[in-house]
């Protein structure tokens, strides 16, 4: 097992008007700037549960993401409202 820095800053991967526990996945960067430098994910509802991989494979799978690659796991996923929306409200939703 890597050993995990504990000074990591996490950044939750969730709407801005998102409330409640989640869960959310969560990302933290650890040093270094170059390809190898590790990320670490976790999901909040287990946060002692972490995965690490590198800056590299990140981006190559952020890329992806914005490219559509990964479209297909949410084909026949209904989508959920977010709060802006359950309110009418169409300038707050994203």
């Amino acid at each position: 097992m890597t050993d995990i820095p504990p000074d990591l800053t996490w950044v939750r991967a969730a709407p801005p008007e998102a409330t409640g526990p989640g869960p959310w996945i969560e990302i933290a960067f650890g040093e270094g700037d170059d390809g190898e430098a590790p990320v670490y994910l976790r999901e909040t509802s287990d946060p002692d549960n972490v995965v690490t991989t590198n800056r590299r494979k990140w981006d190559a799978f952020v890329r992806g993401v914005q490219a559509g690659e990964f479209d297909h796991f949410v084909e026949g996923v209904e989508e959920t409202e977010t709060p802006a929306e359950a309110d009418g409200d169409p300038a707050n939703t994203v």
